[in-house]
């Protein structure tokens, strides 16, 4: 089994995040995306799409999309559950997840790729209308968010789950893409501070 990582681009990075929380070692093939090594024939021939984190397992197996290659983690080592537990518990982990991808990271990712010069060359065409109407996207979202906070300790209940890992990662990835959270957001900042001081963050 081999997991081809991409550093500290968000999707690589919210994969280690999930199998350190786990307390699982999976061997790390590096790719320089700065180098475009995510489009390279080694990637692409295992997926098409070029795009990363890239998990082959030892039978040959390739699964693409982090979510779905952390839940295979979840599958195999179910403990401790970040995925939810219960009919009603993984719904909500599922709806908070697929909320907090949608309206949050896929804004700030948005904002990054269609204004950011280094990503000129990756996002064909780069256009930067559309990278500001995503800005108040996220910042509406951030609003909504901070209201659910107000009587809960993480995203989706009282425990941590994948949602507050793509939630960080999306507050992270706010700093290139030049949005700040904003100051009244005072639940998104005390939950922030929360998961980030957690050891799986320096993953």
């Amino acid at each position: 089994m081999k997991l081809y990582d991409g550093g500290r681009a968000p999707n690589p990075r919210r994969v280690r995040i999930f199998l350190t929380e786990k307390g699982i070692e999976v061997p790390l093939v590096p790719v320089d995306m700065g180098a475009m090594g995510h489009r390279s024939p080694e990637v692409a021939s295992r997926n098409p799409l070029r795009r990363l984190p890239v998990l082959e397992l030892d039978d040959g197996t390739v699964i693409t999309e982090s979510v779905a290659i952390c839940r295979y983690f979840e599958e195999t080592h179910p403990e401790p559950p970040l995925f939810g537990t219960g009919a009603v518990g993984k719904a909500k982990v599922e709806m908070w997840q697929r909320r907090m991808e949608l309206n949050f990271l896929s804004a700030v990712a948005s904002a990054f790729r269609h204004l950011h010069p280094a990503m000129k060359e990756w996002e064909i065409p780069q256009i930067a209308e559309w990278g500001e109407a995503n800005k108040p996207k996220a910042l509406d979202f951030l609003a909504f968010l901070d209201s659910e906070l107000a009587d809960r300790e993480f995203i989706a209940s009282d425990t941590f789950s994948i949602a507050d890992i793509t939630g960080m990662i999306g507050i992270d990835f706010m700093k290139p893409a030049r949005i700040a959270v904003p100051d009244e957001c005072a639940n998104v900042r005390r939950w922030y501070a929360t998961v980030a001081s957690r050891p799986s963050a320096a993953a």
